[in-house]
C-alpha cells in the first residue's frame, strides 16, 4: 500500500511542487542524487571508478512532451559520452538512456534516429548504451527499438523488469550470445494482470529470470540491492561456471555502498547507476517506492533537520 502511495505522489505536480521547493528535502535528495550538472555527475563517477567500480549515467528526465526538448536531450547525451572520453572514463562508465526522454511518447521512429545518435557518440567514446525500461505501457515499444538498435550497435544493453509477468519470457528472449540484459525488479506501477504486486512474488520472478540469464550465453547485469538475491547470484554463477568478468551487479548510488565495496574487492563486476538532473522528482519518489529503507532513510533526514 505504502508503494503504491509514493508511486501515485510521483505523479502529483502538488507534493512535486512542495518537494521541490524545500531545502530540506533537497538535501536529502542527495543520498540518492549526487548533484544536478554534468561537472558534479563526472567528479561522482571519477571517484567510483578509482575505487574499482563501474558507473553507467542517467540524466534525469522522462515523458519529454516535444522534439526540441528530445533533441537538447540528445546533445546533452552526446556532450556527456565526449567528455567521458576525454577524461579517459570511458572505459568504465557508460550511459543510461530512458526513451520517453527522446520522444517516445509522440513518435518511435523518431526516438529511434535519436538513440542511433546517442548509440554512434558511444561508439565513437569508447563505451556503450543502455536502455532504461519505464512503465509497463512502453515496453514492447522500448524493445522493438532496442532490436533496431542491436542491428548497428549490437552491444546496447536492454532491461527487463522482474515484476512484470512476461519477464521471464523476455529474458529467455534476450539470453543470446553479446546480449547484455539489465535484470531488475522495476519501479513503476501497473495493473494486476500485467504485474505482480505482492513482493514475494515479484522475488520469484527475480530469481527464475535470474536462472534465464545466468544460464544463457548474454552479459547479466544483475541490479539489486536485495542480500538474498546477491547471494542467489552468486550460487547460479557458481553452477553455471561462469566467470566474474561474464555478468556484473548492479547497485544504485548511495544504496549500499559498502556491499558494492565489499563485492568489488572480491572480484566481481560492480557498476553503479549514477542519475544526476534538475529533474529529480519522480527518479526520488520511485527510490522511496522500492524500499522501506531508503524511506526510513528519508524520514530520519527530515527530523535531524527540523
Amino acid at each position: 500500500m505504502l508503494r503504491q502511495v509514493l508511486l501515485a505522489a510521483s505523479h502529483s505536480d502538488r507534493v512535486r511542487k512542495l518537494v521541490e521547493t524545500s531545502p530540506v528535502t533537497r538535501d536529502a535528495v542527495r543520498r540518492f542524487i549526487p548533484g544536478e550538472t554534468m561537472d558534479q555527475a563526472l567528479d561522482v563517477t571519477g571517484d567510483l571508478t578509482r575505487e574499482g567500480l563501474l558507473v553507467t549515467l542517467d540524466v534525469l528526465g522522462e515523458l519529454t512532451p516535444d522534439a526540441g526538448q528530445a533533441q537538447a536531450m540528445v546533445e546533452h547525451y552526446v556532450e556527456l559520452l565526449e567528455r567521458l572520453a576525454s577524461t579517459g572514463l570511458a572505459q568504465q562508465a557508460e550511459v543510461s538512456l530512458k526513451l520517453t526522454a527522446i520522444g517516445q511518447a509522440f513518435d518511435e521512429d523518431f526516438t529511434l534516429e535519436n538513440a542511433r545518435r546517442v548509440c554512434t557518440a558511444a561508439r565513437s567514446a569508447g563505451t556503450t548504451v543502455t536502455l532504461d525500461m519505464e512503465d509497463h505501457e512502453h515496453v514492447d515499444s522500448t524493445l522493438r527499438i532496442l532490436m533496431e538498435l542491436r542491428r548497428d550497435f549490437p552491444d546496447t544493453g536492454g532491461v527487463v523488469q522482474a515484476y512484470l509477468r512476461r519477464a521471464e519470457e523476455h529474458c529467455a528472449e534476450l539470453a543470446y550470445e553479446g546480449s547484455r540484459v539489465r535484470l531488475c525488479k522495476g519501479a513503476y506501477g501497473a495493473p494486476d494482470d500485467v504485474a505482480f504486486t505482492d513482493r514475494a512474488e515479484v522475488d520469484k520472478s527475480y530469481v527464475r529470470c535470474m536462472k534465464v540469464l545466468m544460464g544463457g550465453k548474454g552479459y547479466p547485469m544483475l541490479a539489486t540491492h536485495d542480500p538474498r538475491l546477491v547471494d542467489i547470484a552468486g550460487a547460479l554463477a557458481v553452477l553455471f561456471d561462469r566467470d566474474p568478468s561474464s555478468f556484473e551487479y548492479q547497485m544504485l548510488y548511495g544504496i549500499r555502498p559498502q556491499e558494492q565495496r565489499r563485492l568489488a574487492s572480491q572480484g566481481a563486476r560492480v557498476r553503479v547507476y549514477v542519475a544526476y538532473g534538475d529533474q529529480w522528482y519522480g527518479y526520488f519518489m520511485r527510490r522511496l517506492a522500492e524500499r522501506p529503507a531508503n524511506l526510513r532513510f528519508f524520514l530520519r533526514s527530515l527530523m535531524s533537520r527540523s
